[in-house]
């Protein structure tokens, strides 16, 4: 028996070197994760580019945005514009997870993505992992661990 594919989405706003290779990684573990008896396509799109048909179409999705002001960027901020009102009754339940790259805090694009996602009624499975102060190598094995753990978790159906 053929097993449909599920569909992970990550949808990330990544302006600079450091969040473009968290990104990556996070795409890469991700993909990595799969199994061929569990199919699982995994897509990223910026987040300026994805639009509604794109979440419509996932499984599970992976926010990933810089804090900018104490909020979530404008790239971010601009695809929740675009896909809110057309996904709004289309994905309630969508399992939901988020890397945060903040310099100093991040409490406020938490607080930001949650109450936007809560309002769309998807379902945080994992607390948002936010990347605090200078730049640390061990932002990308958490980004490692995230992308790794949303693809087999959406894999074996616990999500």
């Amino acid at each position: 028996m053929t097993q449909v594919a599920k569909n992970l989405l990550i949808v990330s706003h990544a302006p600079s070197k450091n969040t473009q290779r968290l990104a990556q990684e996070l795409h890469h573990a991700a993909s990595s994760a799969t199994s061929p008896n569990q199919p699982l396509l995994v897509k990223h799109i910026p987040a300026l580019d994805a639009n509604a048909s794109d979440v419509i179409a996932a499984d599970a999705i992976i926010l990933m945005t810089p804090e900018n002001l104490g909020y979530m960027s404008g790239g971010m901020k601009d695809f929740f514009d675009r896909t809110y009102y057309p996904c709004l009754e289309e994905k309630q339940g969508l399992p939901v997870c988020a890397l945060i790259r903040a310099g100093s805090d991040g409490t406020g694009t938490k607080r930001a993505l949650e109450t936007i996602t809560t309002g769309l009624r998807w379902r945080w499975v994992q607390e948002p992992i936010i990347c605090r102060g200078q730049w640390d190598t061990d932002f990308i094995r958490q980004a490692e661990e995230l992308g790794t753990a949303m693809a087999i978790a959406l894999q074996e159906g616990m999500i």
